[in-house]
């Protein structure tokens, strides 16, 4: 399974989630939670240290890599994201496959193929840039250290605002699975998945890079007691100010 490792940015830290960041994601979930319509987000101290044991746990099983959103200013945690659906295409060929078991070394075992999930922001860090940011770290280990083939994310398709934001970073759209899951809210959902391939990384990356900077040129003229542009979502959507 991948190893933990610390994600940093100009504006943003992604540290290996860990039970001492608990509390911190509990002050950041108990903000105004209007946008967790799709998220499933702890809302008290007992409900993020359930977070995080699951998460763990997950972690343990070989499942996900998961991480404290952390802004590097001022160190508060704001949120959390993960990698997951880890998928490993070396070693011989088996059929039929068995998906998340590496061949070889469990412990130096790096993935062919992952998705970045269970993403949520505290609300006064949403609009920040500290989401997009967190997604261009993530592909950038992936595409970069991992050398992964593919890379995916996922959205209810009730939620407009994140598959646009999405595919204005550059990610194709693969279809919509539908009635393919419960979603948080009880009823049944229709899932729209979205990829990034190897070859097309290079051109993804220029695309969030310049929306990061679009972003910080955006705060740089914004008049004293303005709006804050806002940037990004708790589940990685780009929402026009």
């Amino acid at each position: 399974m991948p190893v933990p490792v610390v994600l940093t940015g100009r504006l943003t830290r992604l540290e290996p989630l860990a039970p001492h960041h608990a509390e911190g994601l509990a002050q950041a979930g108990a903000e105004d939670r209007t946008s967790y319509a799709f998220t499933p987000v702890p809302h008290d101290l007992e409900a993020a240290r359930t977070y995080v044991d699951r998460a763990l746990a997950d972690q343990a099983a070989g499942r996900a890599l998961p991480f404290a959103v952390v802004r590097a200013g001022d160190g508060q945690v704001v949120g959390s994201t993960r990698f997951l659906e880890l998928d490993y295409w070396q070693g011989p060929l088996v059929w039929p496959a068995v998906p998340g078991v590496p061949y070889g070394d469990p412990v130096t075992a790096i993935p062919d193929a992952a998705e970045i999930g269970n993403t949520w922001l505290a609300a006064h860090a949403q609009g920040t840039g500290i989401n997009t940011e967190a997604k261009l770290l993530m592909l950038s280990h992936a595409f970069d250290t991992w050398r992964v083939r593919r890379v995916s994310l996922r959205a209810d398709a009730r939620n407009v605002r994140s598959c646009t934001a999405i595919e204005r970073l550059g990610l194709t759209c693969e279809g919509v699975r539908r009635a393919h899951s419960r979603g948080l809210d009880g009823a049944v959902r229709s899932t729209a998945f979205y990829s990034v391939l190897d070859d097309e990384w290079p051109a993804v990356r220029a695309i969030v890079q310049l929306r990061l900077a679009a972003g910080s040129t955006a705060a740089a003229i914004r008049p004293a007691g303005g709006s804050p542009a806002r940037t990004d979502g708790h589940d990685g959507r780009l929402v026009p100010a």
